[in-house]
């Protein structure tokens, strides 16, 4: 029997209508555009501001993107799994809400939960079922509404996070060495008190108090964080390249979390690639956690080439951290006029 590889065959996107750029941020609180062009490198990020709305909102205009420009017949969808760290709801799970929403007759649907690396995981763990050979298509979205944690009195936080979600279709084929190739995850567990959301869970359930003392918010100690994620991205994302013979002569793309342009630019250090082979759109959409890598591939679409070599590296709470790569399937210019 022919083995089975798992592509991805479209990509759609959405971000929310509503700028933050800097020059306003800063009326909210002391900072400015140069200090924050200089430490992380975000001019502006979406908000999605329309009361009433979450996370499943925009993974549900994602997704609707996503079937428009790759016409796939909803009902064939055997699968749908969202990655996120801002759920609607604690239950019924963010992604049983856009299955609902979309109306697909034939899928399940679930949630994964790994901070920044969802987009990552969740890809994989969709390989690996449509390589069983029991799926055959499946709808992987990173979503996060990111404002909905940002303390926006805190300074050294606020800048960093914006709101938006974008969808791939992973389906089966047959055509061998192309689409998920090999990835390389861990978790050393040791995160916890460098970045966290306090209250709301069941260590620490939601009461005054902890309204009070604002511990519904994300809390971040940066300069632990920056170190861990240069160090881990960029050690990841060494191992897959030597695992599997590339490096800058057939890399196309390294599309990495965009959660700080200075992490970015170590990692392509590291691997001694031109900025021109990195993916990057920190700078308009700051971080959007499980979002941040399929947004990137969704901008820059019209790039990618069939055969082009990509390594995907992210790092998050946990800490969690990995590289996978993916050699693509599709030429994307000639989808370019669908987005």
């Amino acid at each position: 029997m022919e083995k089975i590889n798992a592509i991805i065959t479209g990509i759609g996107g959405y971000v929310p209508d509503y700028i933050l750029n800097n020059e306003e941020l800063s009326r909210m609180v002391d900072t400015n555009d140069e200090w924050i062009m200089t430490r992380v490198g975000i001019k502006e990020r979406r908000i999605l501001t329309e009361e009433g709305l979450g996370t499943s909102y925009m993974a549900r205009k994602a997704a609707k993107d996503l079937l428009r420009k790759t016409g796939v017949d909803p009902d064939t969808i055997d699968a749908l799994i969202v990655t996120t760290s801002t759920a609607d709801y604690k239950f019924p799970s963010t992604a049983s809400i856009v299955l609902g929403k979309l109306g697909l007759k034939n899928a399940f649907a679930f949630d994964m939960w790994a901070a920044c690396c969802g987009f990552l995981y969740t890809l994989d763990t969709a390989a690996t079922m449509i390589q069983s050979g029991r799926y055959k298509k499946i709808i992987v979205i990173g979503a996060d509404k990111m404002s909905s944690v940002v303390d926006y009195k805190d300074r050294s936080t606020c800048a960093l996070f914006g709101d938006g979600a974008a969808a791939v279709l992973v389906e089966a084929t047959t055509e061998q060495n192309i689409g998920v190739m090999d990835s390389h995850f861990r978790t050393d567990g040791k995160g916890l008190p460098f970045l966290h959301l306090k209250a709301g869970g069941s260590v620490c359930p939601p009461s005054h108090f902890t309204v009070d003392h604002r511990l519904h918010y994300l809390y971040q100690e940066g300069r632990t964080v920056f170190r861990y994620a240069v160090t881990s991205m960029s050690d990841d994302c060494a191992l897959i390249a030597e695992r599997n013979n590339l490096d800058k002569s057939n890399i196309a793309y390294v599309v990495p979390h965009q959660a700080n342009m200075r992490i970015i630019e170590a990692v392509a250090k590291r691997l001694d690639l031109s900025m021109e082979q990195v993916m990057v759109n920190i700078e308009h959409y700051g971080n959007t956690s499980a979002a941040t890598i399929p947004l990137a591939l969704w901008d820059n679409e019209s790039k990618l080439k069939k055969g082009d070599n990509l390594i995907f590296t992210a790092f998050g709470a946990g800490f969690v951290h990995g590289a996978s790569y993916y050699k693509w399937a599709y030429d994307g210019a000639s989808v370019a006029g669908a987005k």
